[in-house]
């Protein structure tokens, strides 16, 4: 058997930190993390059950933070390297494969010609929280007053690791909101009104699951003044009173003062939000005592407000805390968020354990080589070494955080860890390269199937190949959900079990064969949600997430259709999921309502950007790239019935078909329709590649990568030769660009509107030159989709695809940081998908459609689905 190349060749190369503007993440098939400018701290460290928040401290060497000048990632941890004075401290950071555990190795080396005697200095947090609830794709963190997602404050918590002195930076939000009386809103990630336009830095909905427990508070009763910029009374008579006032911004020093007069005695509510952020400032009362609550702070005066008195209340915010006054008393004060609020350390045998106040969570901290001091602080503790190195040699230091909901197991994990440290640590990559080799073979133990290896391909060609595999199995998650092993959308800042109904079905065929059982309980589980309200779920408690997106229905059709197509298990059709059987599903997906415009043939997708593209604010109505999915669809649709039977009657009828149909007749409705949508599609065509939008006020063109990607994959056959040319020379010519491509024509109207590296003109989307490359096979250049494969590797930033790649200019790109982006992303397996589907014909050959690209070893090969028939002429 042919083996595939070894995992460490697809580790990265050692960057400078000035290369990457997404730092890289930490998996191990059970949670994430992401690691920060320093050598050992760790953010968003999500180990589900077990929630991490604020960070996991900072290594000093002689009293000062170092850096990280370079960093380095494997699948199997990150190293960062910098320098302090002649000493070379380099980190490697690994989760236990499998396990609630973490392991650093810490090594300092000599490179000066004198022996040099350090002290080193290594931070001990573990604000971690066991949660059985609250995870959505914001899901919840920690805080010292409670469990939500909280972004912003988060990254501003992961900026300020380097400062030789920590403060409390999580408080000081600089951005201008608008001040609110009364009950606030639910917040998202940061905003305010949900008809605000879509900006990726600072708008998003809330994505959390209905089990987070986050609802909407009531007001107070009584009569606000005093507001600076806000001259007049407001008077609050209802437990849901609001008034929205002028914006202001509330940066460090700021002030914030306002009067209050309660209308009755013990009363329990919010006065004011600014904004209404999870990090906002909010002032309240809870049985008539004021509290001060601001990114994840909660305090409390002792005295009472007393109805029908006028109170002077003021907040005011530094880099050393936060400060409630009333009636110019200081009454109420935050803590820092590394003292011993909710979290306690205390020391056992060498070893430092924290425990969680508010949660079962328990982690320990275990030592391969014994500090010469352990100080607690706080929260945590700070661990002590003094270390001569010799010119030349190096000293190393090993730790371990081990995290239980129980003291014993947490305390007994961490010392194995510890005792065994070099055979633990080296076990961690052992893991992952077994796991790598196992995804190639037939048999194997750790997957329900295996995919080919590629052999004799181009060196570019194979290491997108294997770049795509990789990320999947990056993003695999073993131990998050029910329903078994599933491959998590992105992250690690977002969404440790969740799965996006679209990014599955970028690589449908792909998983099918790599893991066809897991895909298939994956199906059943996704179409028992309300996918017509959500655009994804959390896969720990089967629970919807976010709003509805257009895509769903062609996503959910493509993957069941995939695994069909690879697995022949029409079993599949008949299961139910939800109320309604997978067959029955499939009816309704492809069997969207048309539009009340135009000539009432093509779908209308809605004015709502945020179920289209989010950021391409005229990408709406009646767009090209779903409605020639819904042709698509349907035709799959037709072929498939007439796979169960030529005149069988029809199972299940969907209430939208008449039960006189035999499977046959209703095969020949829905090819009919599917021919009337493709020729509806085919009169939007604008020419030069481009592609008209239907809007109830008359069409629009556009240049998007997602009409190209969807008519190339689903009407290929039904364009005109000179179409097809155009369509290609329209994406070779102004999309494409060195390493990658752009979603959107930068030349594009819309394009200084959709400033956004995923999709609008500053990048594109991960999956997107993969579905591209497919979409270039399908219309007869599968050498121009081999020559994009074959470069795209070169844009990952050393590690993996993330959501968003972004122009740096040359035809260079890299993993773009902007706004919420994710570092990793599952849908640029995308590139995987293209290669064995686009370039190898699977699932039903596995033959190169050109010479000089290689074969595949072992592949599942299927009988090949019956084609839709498609119109002739």
């Amino acid at each position: 058997m042919t083996p595939p190349p070894p995992l460490d060749d697809f580790a990265g190369d050692w960057l400078d930190r000035g290369e990457l503007a997404h730092l890289p993440s930490l998996r191990n098939q059970w949670g994430q993390a992401h690691v920060n400018e320093d050598l050992t701290s760790l953010s968003w460290l999500a180990m589900p059950p077990y929630s991490g928040g604020y960070h996991t401290g900072v290594l000093r060497v002689d009293g000062r933070v170092v850096r990280a000048d370079q960093l380095r990632w494997a699948p199997w941890g990150v190293s960062r390297s910098g320098r302090s004075n002649g000493v070379v401290v380099t980190s490697d950071t690994r989760l236990g494969y499998e396990q609630h555990t973490v392991y650093w190795r810490t090594r300092l080396t000599n490179s000066s010609g004198a022996p040099a005697t350090v002290t080193v200095e290594q931070e001990l947090y573990a604000p971690i929280a066991d949660s059985p609830v609250d995870w959505g794709w914001l899901y919840g963190t920690p805080w010292s007053a409670g469990h939500h997602h909280d972004y912003y404050a988060t990254e501003r918590i992961r900026a300020e690791v380097l400062a030789w002195v920590p403060r409390h930076v999580h408080l000081l939000a600089t951005d201008t909101r608008w001040i609110r009386l009364g009950s606030p809103r639910i917040p998202g990630i940061q905003r305010d009104e949900d008809t605000a336009p879509m900006l990726l830095e600072s708008e998003l909905p809330d994505h959390s699951t209905s089990d987070s427990g986050r609802t909407r508070a009531p007001s107070v009763l009584g009569t606000v003044r005093g507001i600076s910029g806000a001259p007049g009374e407001f008077e609050l008579t209802a437990p849901t009173a609001e008034h929205r006032l002028a914006p202001v911004a509330l940066g460090p020093e700021a002030v914030l003062r306002l009067e209050f007069r309660p209308a009755v005695d013990d009363q329990t509510g919010v006065i004011l939000t600014h904004g209404n952020h999870p990090d906002s400032v909010q002032v309240g009362l809870a049985d008539g005592r004021p509290w001060l609550r601001i990114a994840g702070e909660l305090v409390t005066g002792d005295a009472q407000l007393r109805a029908g008195q006028w109170h002077r209340l003021e907040v005011r915010i530094t880099g050393d805390g936060a400060a409630l006054s009333v009636d110019g008393a200081r009454v109420a004060w935050t803590q820092p968020w590394w003292g011993a609020q909710r979290w306690t350390s205390t020391v056992d045998d060498g070893r430092v354990v924290v425990t969680d106040g508010r949660s079962p969570a328990v982690s320990t901290y275990a030592f391969a080589t014994a500090p010469d001091s352990l100080e607690l602080h706080g929260g945590g503790a700070v661990a002590r070494w003094v270390c001569t190195v010799e010119p030349g040699d190096t000293v190393e230091l090993g730790v371990v955080l081990a995290i239980a909901s129980d003291r014993p197991r947490s305390v007994d994990v961490a010392r194995s860890g510890a005792r065994g440290f070099p055979d633990a640590f080296a076990a961690v990559a052992d893991r992952w390269r077994s796991t790598w080799t196992a995804a190639f073979t037939p048999g194997n133990g750790s997957f329900s199937g295996h995919l080919p290896v590629l052999h004799g391909a181009p060196a570019g060609l194979a290491r997108t190949y294997y770049l795509g595999v990789l990320l999947a199995i990056y993003l695999r998650n073993t131990g998050v959900s029910p329903i078994g092993p599933v491959f998590l959308t992105g992250g690690p800042r977002l969404g440790p079990t969740t799965t996006f109904f679209w990014d599955q079905s970028e690589w449908a065929h792909t998983a099918a064969m790599l893991e066809p059982v897991g895909t298939r309980a994956w199906i059943l589980a996704a179409l028992s949600q309300p996918y017509d309200r959500c655009h994804s779920f959390d896969t720990r408690n089967l629970l919807p997430v976010g709003n509805h997106y257009a895509a769903n229905d062609h996503a959910l059709f493509r993957t069941v259709q995939a695994y069909l197509a690879v697995t022949g298990d029409l079993d599949l059709l008949t299961e139910k999921a939800g109320t309604s059987t997978v067959l029955d599903h499939l009816r309704t997906l492809a069997n969207r309502p048309r539009a009340a415009f135009g000539d009432g043939v093509l779908a209308d997708f809605g004015r709502d950007a945020w179920e289209l593209l989010e950021c391409v604010p005229n990408y709406r109505d009646g767009v090209v790239s779903f409605n020639a999915g819904y042709a698509g669809m349907l035709r799959g649709l037709a072929a498939l019935l007439r796979r169960l039977g030529p005149s069988s009657p029809s199972p299940s009828l969907s209430p939208s078909l008449s039960p006189s149909l035999s499977l046959s007749e209703e095969a020949d409705r829905a090819d009919a329709d599917a021919d009337a949508l493709a020729a509806a599609v085919l009169r939007q065509y604008a020419g030069g590649g481009r592609w008209n939008i239907a809007h109830p006020e008359g069409d629009e063109t556009i240049g998007h990568v997602l009409d190209f990607v969807f008519v190339a994959a689903e009407l290929a056959d039904d364009l005109s030769p000179r179409v097809r040319a155009e369509m290609v020379e329209f994406v070779t010519g102004h999309l494409l660009d060195g390493d990658w491509m752009r979603a959107l024509d930068p030349d594009d109207p819309i394009a200084p509107r959709s400033d956004r590296p995923d999709h609008g003109a500053a990048g594109a989307f991960c999956a997107w030159p993969g579905a591209t490359a497919y979409g270039l096979c399908r219309l007869g250049r599968p050498d121009l989709a081999a020559a994009l494969l074959s470069r795209i590797h070169a844009s990952t930033s050393g590690a993996v695809w993330g959501q968003a790649m972004e122009s740096v200019g040359d035809g260079r790109f890299r993993v773009a940081e902007r706004g919420v982006a994710n570092r990793d992303s599952l849908a640029g397996a995308a590139a995987t998908e293209a290669i064995l589907v686009g370039l190898f014909g699977l699932p039903a050959t596995g033959s190169p459609v050109m010479p000089g690209i290689g074969t595949l070893h072992h592949p599942r090969v299927q009988q090949p689905s019956p084609q839709p028939r498609h119109p002739t002429g």
